[in-house]
Parts: structure tokens; sequence; C-alpha cells
């Protein structure tokens, strides 16, 4: 508290705090690149890059994979039907499909999948990649470890949260499709052609390249803006006065700013 008044009260240290924020995401987008460089790169991917990948996948993908599907199959479910509902009630039911692919497809299935990867497998912030100090070695050597560890596993990670947040998005919205259907049509086979139609009215050109690329944004800040924050932590070393993953607010911010963006290209 003490700090945070004589922070307020001292005009010269504003411009320190602004340099320091501005370092902090100059590092993380240079981070970025430098991991996207060696994602790309074939020589990353020797036997033990690629066996702890496939770890790292199978962990942040495949098992939660069919309890993400069906808990957002539920949800949205229960949306489908609240706005085929409401669209009767108001006689606008030759627009409530249109409107089910715009909200829950593009919009709420991929945030939904970005924040759910980033509450499971990065904000569950482990002190102790950060706390090797406390297990007896010096401060150098607890950076060097950690440092180590991070670089070693990196880019397996990288590649993890990247096709969890993609494959859990994709899967899920094929699902959501077929219950709208479902819901609109039932079982009859006549309706396919009205409502292909309709799915690709909302799927233009643009707006499917724009719901790829928003996706795979979404995809690198979940994958890369924790990741950065604790390497961060370690080369500009201060105190910690939190257990919650560095850079989550920042991930938030980064996820919302991606999704307002793409609102305002597709609909300003």
């Amino acid at each position: 508290m003490r700090r945070t008044i004589h922070f307020y009260a001292n005009p010269r240290l504003w411009g320190l705090a602004f340099a320091r924020y501005l370092r902090s995401w100059w590092y993380m987008v240079h981070l970025g690149a430098i991991a996207i460089v060696m994602a790309l790169s074939p020589s990353t991917y020797n036997r033990e890059n690629r066996l702890a990948a496939a770890r790292y996948i199978y962990a942040s993908t495949w098992q939660v994979l069919p309890w993400f599907a069906l808990a957002s199959a539920l949800i949205s479910l229960v949306i489908i039907r609240i706005v085929l509902v409401t669209a009767k009630s108001y006689g606008l039911s030759n627009f409530a499909l249109e409107m089910v692919v715009r909200v829950l497809v593009l919009e709420l299935i991929p945030l939904s999948a970005a924040m759910f990867v980033a509450l499971r497998a990065s904000m569950a912030f482990d002190a102790s990649a950060l706390g090797l100090a406390r297990a007896g070695m010096s401060p150098q050597a607890a950076n060097d470890e950690a440092l180590r560890r991070m670089r070693r596993d990196m880019v397996p990670q990288l590649l993890a949260n990247s096709v969890a947040v993609l494959s859990l998005a994709m899967v899920t919205i094929t699902i959501v499709l077929v219950l709208a259907y479902l819901n609109v049509y039932g079982l009859l086979p006549w309706g396919v052609e009205d409502y292909t139609r309709t799915v690709g009215r909302v799927f233009t050109p643009t707006v499917t390249i724009g719901f790829v690329l928003k996706t795979v944004f979404f995809g690198l800040a979940v994958a890369l803006i924790p990741t950065a924050a604790i390497l961060e932590l370690q080369r500009y070393p201060r105190r910690i006065n939190s257990t919650v993953q560095p850079g989550a607010m920042r991930l938030l911010f980064v996820l919302l700013v991606i999704e307002a963006a793409s609102l305002a290209l597709k609909y300003i």
C-alpha cells in the first residue's frame, strides 16, 4: 500500500513505469517472433521435442476435448432454443438460423475455446517454476535452471496450446452447426439446401478468412503471452504479489482486443 501511494505521489516514477511497460510489451512481441521462427524451423523437431509436443497436445487437447465439446453443446443448445423461440415470437424465424451462426459460431465459440485453454493450461500458475531458489539453489543457478526449462518446453507448449484452441473451436463449431440444423428442421432431409444456403451466406470469403485469422491469433495469444510473462520475470526479477499466472490480465486484454477488432471489421 505504501509503495502504491509513493508511486502516485512521485511523478518522476511515472516515466520509469511507462518505459517498463513498453519494454514488457516489446519483450513479449520479440519472444513471440522467436518462438514462431523456432516452430517453423525443421531443426526444432528432433525426437525429444516431437515426443514432448505430442505429450502436451494430448494433455491440452485430447484429454479435455470430449468434456469441452459436451459442455459447449449443452450451453449452445440452450442458446439456440432461446434464439429460435424469441425470433418466432417476433415473427423473425427466417433470421433465427443466421443469427445463431453469426453469434455462436463466429464469435462465442472461438473466444470460449481460447479462454478455456488459457484457464486450464496457462493461468494455473505454478510458483515453483519461479521459486527454484527455495530448494537450496543460488539465485543465479535457479534463474539458469528456470530459463533452461522454459527453452526446453517452450516450443512444444506453444504448439500444444495453439492446436488446443483450434481443435476445440473447430470440433465444437461442427457440433453446434449440426444442433442448429436439428433444431430448425428436425430430422427432415429436405432442409439441407436451405440450411447450406443460409450458412454459406454468412461465411462469405472475407468472413471466413477473418474467422480463421481470429482463431489463429487466439491460439497464438494463449500460447505466447503467459510464457513471455514468466520469462520476463526470470530476466527482470521482481517480487510476485499474486498467485495468478503472470500475463493473465494482459492475455485477457489481447483476446478482447482481437475480438473487438474482428467485430469492427465485419460490422462497421
